[in-house]
């Protein structure tokens, strides 16, 4: 309701501020605020609609819930004018009102959650089209037409119909337009007992006024441009004729044979055209809406508004709950952040200026001190704000289980652990489609059909498990099922097909047979199904992930299950990092991956027989990587015992990287790589840069694909 009338709000500065209906349309600030709403509430929408289905009934709240989103989506949409989405979310608010007056003791429908479902996924189709700045063409009316054939059908045989279609036989299509003698009175009660002789005989029925009893102006409508009716039956037109004529008071009627096109696209026509009935009955839906929100409140706020209305009603003051939440656009606290970044470097200029050196400033130094924790402060807050819960992206699952269980004719049960974890918006956004195909090859490849499932002694119910937890600056995101886990033999047979094995066989842990399948092309599917068999996916998964600096580990027991770790970083805008220097040149290394750092002695310096040089470190051997023969730079200090070697691991791997000095340690802002330099050649190593406080620019290098490079 808040969401309608801040359109009504919006719209109306439009037009007063002088712009057109196009104008209106594309404005950025209403089609971002419309998107974000409307993606919410679709999410609510499928998290009620699987809910009845784990309870299989629908609870009175559901029904409420669902009329109330469709109700919000509906208005907000016409105000934009997305037609279609406005329609599709009108035929389904009919739907549940009619469910709401009628309120059956116990119904559920599993046809109509999947035609709920496919209303969702055009809605997502639409909006995505609208992101995208494209135009929101699709056609609802299919959709509209199956609700309302659901509608006719719980209206002809009650909420303990058969759970399954409203009959598709041939069927014929008319449209009617009744005219009843002037002076007859109670026109739309006439209406109405013409609608109920009419459904005992119609596979579906629409009509114009809709709201007949309950609106008074219905009966102006009727007078002035007749009833129209149309519909579908099997019956003929003459039998439909004797059936209308049966009405009293009748001085004309006008009935005509139409096509199935006609019969939803000039009822269609019609009520896009009503806009003085549904403003009649908006302020008693608006009305509805309040208190159902209202009732929502803590008991104690729920006091203080109650108070309030009292209040306002005696002496005209406008009391109500305080707003504590805001939106705020993303590209905004983007901006925020980059300002942030700015400030961060600004400061680090200032403190590490060189014309400081050797002077005493007393005064400045606790002056900076200050600026330090007011700066650290404002970064901590910045990003506290951009953190958002792994909540929705984990409910998100339950809808891909749920499809892909009634597709595979298998049983699923997700549990969810820890998803109030919170994660920067930016990475939830890079790790949502690596997290749903996981999900999916758990459910595809791992999960067993019942019957096998029961063979080996386990439950007939497979079992998903998301857990996300936070393990140092890291974010643990965990998919584990109880299926029949990975077969060692089976991969490696697969990769040597496909001469994709990098390493004696002998050599291989499982852990990096297991990680075979995350390569190009690689698949151990024999036949290609919808779902898998075409050996894309994990590649796509593993670099998604290595994108934002994470990582992935996995473990599997044949026959008991697998286990897949997604380890991503909180953020990606500022980290903690060390500053090493490499001749004139400077590279930062995350924190994170660091074990320790070291002045080598000549003893424990060894060379392999294919020349690679290692070094011993209690009594454990470990590559070496020299910075500047990787990078081609010019340095004085090539002897490994007059340099400094900095030990870094990560996914259980460690090598050491050797440098000219520690410069030390700071807090840097990450800028991703110029686009020319992207485009002139891969850089192998670097995930980013930053600016230093001398102004200078460090690369930040890429552990992992360091240590892969090994």
């Amino acid at each position: 309701m808040q969401f309608g009338i801040l359109f009504l709000l919006l719209s109306c500065i439009v037009l007063l501020d002088g712009g057109n209906m196009k104008d209106f349309n594309t404005n950025d600030a209403m089609v971002d605020m419309f998107l974000f709403e409307t993606y919410q509430l679709l999410e609510q929408l499928e998290q009620v609609i699987l809910s009845s289905e784990g309870n299989c009934c629908y609870s009175r709240e559901d029904i409420n819930e669902v009329f109330r989103i469709m109700h919000t989506i509906k208005g907000s949409s016409a105000m934009m004018m997305y037609n279609g989405i406005s329609a599709l979310a009108h035929a389904i608010e009919d739907l549940f009102s009619y469910i709401r007056k009628e309120n059956p003791e116990k119904f559920f429908s599993a046809s109509l959650n999947d035609l709920i479902f496919d209303c969702i996924d055009f809605v997502k189709i639409e909006l995505e089209k609208i992101s995208n700045h494209d135009k929101a063409d699709g056609n609802s009316d299919e959709l509209v037409n199956r609700i309302q054939s659901y509608l006719s059908g719980l209206k002809k045989n009650g909420f303990n119909m058969p759970d399954e279609n409203t009959d598709k036989k041939t069927a014929n299509f008319f449209k009617a337009v009744i005219y009843f003698e002037d002076g007859c009175e109670m026109e739309n009660i006439r209406a109405f007992a013409i609608i109920n002789n009419l459904e005992k005989i119609a596979y579906e029925l629409k009509y114009y006024p809709q709201d007949i009893i309950d609106n008074d102006g219905s009966v102006e409508t009727i007078r002035r441009d007749g009833f129209q009716v149309f519909i579908r039956t099997d019956k003929t037109r003459d039998e439909i004729n004797d059936c209308l004529m049966q009405t009293v008071f009748i001085k004309g009627l006008e009935l005509t044979s139409i096509d199935e096109k006609a019969f939803s696209d000039d009822y269609n026509n019609i009520s896009d055209a009503d806009t003085s009935l549904e403003a009649a009955t908006e302020e008693q839906y608006f009305e509805e809406l309040d208190n159902q929100e209202v009732d929502r409140l803590p008991s104690h706020e729920k006091s203080l508004y109650e108070d309030g209305q009292k209040h306002q009603s005696k002496e005209h003051l406008h009391v109500l709950p305080t707003q504590s939440i805001i939106s705020v656009s993303v590209a905004k606290l983007d901006k925020l952040m980059d300002l942030v970044g700015e400030m961060v470097i600004a400061e680090a200029m200032v403190l590490q200026n060189p014309d400081l050196e050797g002077l005493e400033l007393n005064n400045f130094n606790k002056a900076a001190s200050q600026l330090s924790k007011l700066t650290s402060e404002i970064q901590d807050i910045v990003m506290s704000v951009r953190m958002v819960p792994l909540s929705a992206t984990f409910q998100r699952m339950n809808r891909i289980i749920r499809d892909m269980c009634r597709k595979l004719d298998k049983e699923v049960n997700l549990e969810i652990v820890g998803e109030e974890t919170e994660v920067d918006k930016n990475i939830i956004e890079r790790i949502t489609d690596p997290l749903m195909h996981l999900v999916r090859n758990a459910v595809d490849h791992g999960i067993e059909p019942a019957d096998e499932r029961l063979a080996a002694g386990k439950p007939k119910f497979g079992k998903i498990t998301l857990e996300a937890k936070n393990v140092g600056n890291d974010v643990h995101i965990i998919v584990r099922d109880d299926g029949k886990g990975l077969d060692r033999e089976k991969i490696l047979g697969k990769a040597r097909e496909n001469n994709l094995l990098p390493m004696n066989e002998a050599d291989l842990t499982d852990s990096e047979v297991y990680k075979l399948i995350m390569m190009p092309g690689f698949s151990t599917r024999d036949n290609v199904t919808e779902f898998s068999g075409r050996g894309v996916g994990m590649d796509v998964v593993a670099k998604n992930i290595e994108s934002i600096g994470g990582s992935i580990s996995i473990d599997s027991e044949k026959g008991k299950g697998t286990q897949i770790t997604l380890k991503i970083p909180l953020t990606l805008a500022i980290i903690d990092g060390m500053n090493l220097q490499v001749g004139k040149s400077t590279f930062t290394i995350p924190t994170i991956t660091i074990q320790e750092s070291f002045r080598p002695k000549g003893n424990g310096l060894i060379t392999d027989p294919d020349g690679n040089e290692m070094i011993m470190v209690r009594g454990q051997c470990y590559p070496i990587i020299r910075l500047h023969k990787l990078y081609n730079l010019k340095t004085d200090v090539t002897d490994l015992t007059s340099g400094i070697i900095t030990m870094v691991s990560q996914d259980g791997k460690t090598v050491c990287i050797f440098s000219d000095r520690l410069l030390g340690q700071q807090q840097v802002v990450v800028k991703s790589l110029p686009e020319y330099l992207k485009r002139f050649k891969k850089v192998n190593g670097i995930s980013g840069c930053t600016l230093l406080g001398d102004g200078s620019i460090s690369l930040i290098l890429d552990i992992a694909s360091l240590i892969n490079s090994k």
